[in-house]
């Protein structure tokens, strides 16, 4: 038996089918930034460091606060 929590079953969706939509949603928001010319938010697992990506390549490590 599979259980699904509250939400799920109220909206109907599983919980793979809302994270297929996030993942999507969050793609299509990158998209429009690189046509607007914004920077879109990443994170490099290997310096384990957040940086800003720009529609040119570049990349800006941002300092730890």
């Amino acid at each position: 038996m599979i259980r699904q929590n509250e939400l799920d079953s109220t909206c109907g969706l599983s919980d793979e089918e809302l994270t297929k939509r996030f993942q999507e949603a969050v793609r299509i928001e990158n998209e429009i930034k690189k046509i607007k010319g914004l920077p879109i938010a990443k994170y490099d697992f290997d310096k384990k460091a957040p940086y800003l990506e720009y529609p040119d390549g570049r990349k800006e490590y941002v300092e730890k606060a």
